[in-house]
């Protein structure tokens, strides 16, 4: 996200100055020049907020170094000589861009943020204390903006929507609009359990399929290896002599063969559809595609699809305050599922069903076709007796700890089956070894 202030006139003269935040530079600009069209304004300049880095001095101390935001390099230096400081140099950064932190640097910012709550400290001093002790360059000069904003009475919900690029779309907004709700606590809370929940099921997730399947691409490439290359070293010396080969290594060889003489066939069969996939992935149509079938693959499409429905209804028990006001909450829960077909059928079929045809949630819910039967039927026991957002917590629980112990055996049972596989293969190249050890060049004068 990049922040653009432009300075216009309006048609009488006077000046006035206003700031967005966009994607891109391009993007800021194009919708800064909308506004102007809309509002028939002159544009007169337009500034990019960027980073300087300033050497200043108080007195006769020694000179400190810091960095600053800024619209300008006059901005900067009326700020530091407003403190105080005699300003020795302010200069642009020239490499200016900002790695997203860590997620558990985030996590850890939500989680200790909650417990400072829970204690009745003031949010500015929060702020101000995790400011200091955060380690993440990043974060901590974030931090420092969001205060600089706040202090100077900007809408909360903004500030933070301004640096979804770095907390993340959902937590950028659940932060903002803590400062709103008037539970601040339960807010910061809830997203803390939410973050938990989600780096905790995708450090399981990695471990259930990414490792295995680097282990397995390893392998292949150890194996590819040891055919292409040393195998052939050894067999071909034998046929050289005219000796006759056993059958598995007269098999492996030709497949030696093969791997030699077409590698660039072996390397597009390999990494072109991953490739192909994972480009196609990016694009809105691969990923709505992809999200929808992840979630109906066996066993692991199970899991996912109960963990995103447990997400659901954690974000929806943190906003729902009443059948009057649920659009919102149900918006913002399926938004943070992170599944884009679970969002667009909450969206374009749910939402609709209630707003056009006054349906009510749990046949907007059937009708959306994502949740689970036992989903359903605990949201229309909740909905018939007035308690669906104490429904929608107990739903996020029982799900957490059935997808927690499941995922458990999952990765158990991949681990053992990774396990056999390698086994197989080492005992199939070890056998083919073997039978090449004992190949025997003929006796000479023995027919």
């Amino acid at each position: 996200m990049v922040e653009l202030k432009f300075t216009a006139l309006k048609s009488n003269g006077q000046a006035i100055t206003g700031t967005v935040t966009a994607n891109s530079s391009v993007e800021g600009k194009k919708k800064i020049q909308r506004l102007a069209e809309k509002n028939r304004l002159k544009l007169s300049n337009v500034e990019k907020k960027s980073t300087y880095i300033y050497r200043v001095r108080k007195g006769k101390e020694k000179p400190i170094r810091g960095e600053q935001k800024a619209f300008s390099k006059k901005e900067v230096e009326d700020a530091l000589a407003r403190l105080g400081y005699s300003v020795l140099s302010v200069n642009k950064k020239l490499l200016d861009f900002q790695k997203k932190p860590p997620a558990n640097e985030i996590v850890t910012f939500v989680k200790i943020s909650a417990e400072l709550l829970n204690q009745k400290l003031g949010y500015g001093e929060i702020l101000t204390l995790l400011t200091n002790d955060t380690q993440n360059a990043t974060l901590r000069s974030t931090l420092k903006e969001i205060s600089n904003d706040l202090r100077k009475g900007a809408d909360s919900e903004a500030t933070f929507l301004k640096y979804q690029n770095i907390f993340g779309k959902f937590t950028a907004y659940m932060l903002g609009l803590a400062s709103k709700s008037g539970n601040m606590a339960e807010i910061y809370n809830a997203t803390a359990k939410f973050l938990e929940r989600k780096q905790e099921f995708n450090k399981s997730l990695r471990s259930a399929l990414i490792t295995p399947m680097v282990t397995l691409f390893v392998l292949f490439l150890a194996v590819l290896f040891y055919v292409g290359y040393i195998f052939p070293e050894t067999a071909k010396l034998f046929v050289r002599f005219g000796i006759e080969l056993p059958p598995m290594t007269a098999f492996t060889l030709k497949i030696s063969d093969f791997v030699i003489a077409h590698p660039i066939l072996i390397a597009a069969v390999v990494f072109i559809p991953p490739i192909a996939l994972f480009q196609f992935s990016r694009t809105s149509k691969g990923r709505l595609l992809f999200d929808e079938y992840i979630l109906k693959l066996p066993v692991i499409g199970t899991l996912i699809h109960k963990t995103v429905i447990e997400v659901f209804c954690r974000v929806f028990y943190t906003l729902y305050h009443g059948s009057a006001e649920s659009i919102e909450p149900i918006r913002i829960a399926a938004e943070a599922t992170g599944n884009r077909y679970f969002e667009e059928r909450i969206k374009n079929i749910a939402i609709p069903l209630m707003l056009k045809k006054g349906a009510g949630v749990t046949d907007a819910f059937e009708a959306a076709g994502v949740f689970t039967e036992t989903a359903i039927s605990r949201i229309h026991s909740g909905e018939e007796s007035g308690t669906i957002k104490n429904t929608a917590l107990q739903l996020a629980n029982y799900y957490e700890s059935e997808t927690v112990f499941r995922l458990k055996n999952l990765i158990e049972i991949i681990q053992v089956t990774i396990a056999m596989i390698i086994m197989v293969i080492m005992i199939a190249l070890t056998l083919v070894s073997a039978e090449t050890a004992t190949v025997r060049p003929k006796t000479p004068g023995v027919s």
